[in-house]
């Protein structure tokens, strides 16, 4: 069966897709202080790799082999990194700076299940509401859409906050209420 070029071009392209999926993943939950799980992912990470290279040191001679590879681990990398954006893991800390402080922004969007801090802030051409919302990734797409809606020239800045610990929103978290209050309003769009 391994004598076949195409069958053997066919198992290390989807080798080499699975091996880095997996090694975008383990990236991923790595970064995301998920030790354990990281580990777990890289066992079969690396049996797979070993595989999908022994295949192709074994015949160097074929070229077709080593371009199924090359492209295997391209494919690869674009598998794994939208596995990451279903998975959507983690949280999302979103600035938000409006150029109408009179908007009843974070109103509307605590009434969305949003936890938001605001201030008012003065920037270059005058009174300005920043504010700061943190949201689960998953819901960080529709949150940018809200905004949008609010204010189309809100100026948004988004990062990945590393810990989170305590406050309003950390407990309606553990409750699920931003949770449930989100798959509503998915749920009636």
């Amino acid at each position: 069966m391994l004598d076949n070029t195409l069958v053997m071009v066919t198992i290390i392209l989807v080798v080499n897709i699975v091996y880095v999926s997996f090694f975008t993943l383990r990236m991923i939950f790595t970064l995301k202080g998920q030790r354990y799980f990281a580990a777990f992912i890289s066992m079969f990470e690396i049996v797979v790799y070993i595989l999908g290279l022994g295949l192709v040191l074994d015949n160097l001679d074929q070229i077709e082999n080593v371009i199924a590879y090359a492209v295997g681990y391209g494919m690869g990398v674009v598998v794994g990194m939208k596995i990451e954006e279903k998975l959507a893991l983690g949280y999302t800390t979103v600035n938000v700076i409006s150029s109408d402080p009179d908007i009843e922004f974070t109103k509307l969007l605590r009434d969305k299940g949003y936890g938001v801090t605001s201030w008012y802030a003065y920037g270059m051409e005058g009174d300005r509401l920043a504010m700061q919302i943190l949201t689960p990734r998953k819901y960080e797409l529709k949150l940018y859409e809200t905004i949008k809606t609010i204010d189309p020239k809100a100026f948004i800045i988004a990062y990945e906050p590393k810990q989170i610990h305590g406050g309003f929103w950390v407990k309606q978290v553990k409750k699920g209420r931003l949770r449930n209050d989100q798959e509503k309003q998915q749920e009636a769009l």
